[in-house]
């Protein structure tokens, strides 16, 4: 029987603070670390707050907890902080312990660090307002379109005010790099994520992943009825039954890339036949995923999560996404990920919050709050979501994404712009 554990990710605590409660709370003191068997009404901030006086100290108990466990197998491993077993037993750690992981999660840092969004605030403002808290950074941040973020830093040059770039594709990035924009990050980050995931010459980091996939009505079809890459939507069968949005980012994004693996002229066949076959012009993704759910359209071409919004209030919605079989560019995964731009004046800062992104209880918010791959770290997944390993995905460079002037001017010239 599993406990659900609800633990805020967004209230965090500073170590200062930690400390501070720790002794103010005056809790049991420990000499050496404890086990602990976990019974009925059990969760790991109460157990936080019985050895150490600070409900919001829980992490320590994980980290500390999961090093016990490598060693000696009577010990539980917790995958994952919200969810914890009755009978489980636990390593509890000392208060200095904890007070030594606490502190090494962010280190002590000081100045200020300004972050150039192309993420939306009401996907990452809460997590970027925990690195501030945990940090005692001032942050600043400027959000705004992906490719307006990266195209303001290329203007500003010497003078741009921004230390970290963080994009909702790897185009973005990579024209960064290729412009000499972003500086290398640690190893010790790069090598928490594999190198499709990551630039080639370490200037930039995926932080979560995204997967483009085709979403389809399950009342009106099954993953058999599709066909096995995206030319196959070019038959007539499907006039009038797709959805897309030529103006999203993320859309211009997958143009991109079928240019990079197709070709220039084979990218704009496809274009023009799905334009011929009557295409239901859409905002953007959510749109999409509505009018399939509606039955208004049969399908359309999005990314992996913006289903999972509809199934979190109704887990009955009918519609599925699907990766073609072929593994075409349709089946791609891009990221969101984060570069360090070469005119920081706080490194120290920028490389913390590059790091913060990686670290686990970070993966966990992505994979939770918005239903991305992590990419840094070993998460369960929501069952309904295909583990990435598994998704046959072409092979690209997504350095390479980086010519969205060519997509924008070809999607013109075929009249979808």
């Amino acid at each position: 029987m599993q406990r659900k554990i609800f633990l805020s990710l967004i209230v965090v605590v500073f170590l200062a603070s930690s400390m501070a409660a720790m002794a103010m709370a005056a809790p049991p003191s420990q000499d050496e670390g404890t086990a602990y068997t976990i019974q009925a009404d059990d969760w790991l901030s109460k157990l936080a707050e019985k050895f150490y006086g600070d409900p919001l100290a829980y992490p320590a108990i994980v980290e500390a907890n999961n090093a016990k466990a490598a060693q000696d197998n009577s010990y539980g491993v917790i995958d994952n902080p919200d969810v914890i077993e009755i009978g489980q037993k636990l390593y509890i750690p000392t208060a200095q312990e904890a007070s030594i992981i606490l502190g090494a999660q962010v280190p002590f840092l000081s100045g200020d660090l300004t972050i150039y969004s192309g993420r939306s605030e009401s996907l990452v403002g809460p997590l970027i307002e925990q690195f501030e808290q945990e940090s005692g950074l001032n942050v600043e941040v400027r959000y705004g379109d992906t490719a307006e973020m990266a195209a303001t830093i290329l203007e500003e040059g010497a003078n741009s005010p921004a230390d970290i770039y963080y994009g909702q594709d790897a185009g973005a990035l990579g024209a960064l790099a290729k412009a000499g924009r972003l500086a290398p990050i640690p190893e010790d980050s790069l090598s928490l994520v594999e190198p499709r995931f990551r630039s080639p010459e370490g200037l930039w980091i995926g932080t979560s992943g995204r997967a483009r996939t085709v979403i389809y009505n399950t009342d009106l079809l099954t993953e058999a009825d599709l066909p096995d890459d995206i030319f196959g939507f070019c038959a007539p069968e499907w006039q009038g039954r797709l959805g897309w949005a030529p103006t999203n980012g993320s859309f211009q994004a997958f143009v991109t890339a079928l240019r990079v693996t197709e070709g220039e002229e084979r990218a704009g066949e496809w274009l023009a036949c799905i334009q011929a076959n009557e295409v239901n012009v859409f905002s953007g993704n959510t749109a999409i995923v509505e009018a399939v759910g509606s039955s208004e359209i049969t399908a359309g071409f999005v990314n992996h999560y913006y289903l999972f919004q509809y199934l979190a209030e109704n887990p009955d919605f009918p519609a599925r996404n699907y990766h073609p079989r072929a593994g075409d560019t349709s089946a791609m995964t891009n990221v969101a990920g984060v570069g360090i731009v070469d005119t920081t004046d706080n490194r120290e800062a920028a490389e913390a919050f590059v790091a913060f992104l990686l670290r686990e209880s970070s993966q966990q918010y992505f994979n939770t709050e918005t239903n991305e791959y992590p990419l840094a770290a070993d998460i369960s997944l929501n069952p309904l979501l295909i583990p990435l390993s598994t998704i046959d995905t072409p092979d690209i460079d997504l350095s390479d994404l980086d010519d969205l002037e060519g997509t924008l001017q070809l999607l013109q010239d075929l009249g979808i712009l």
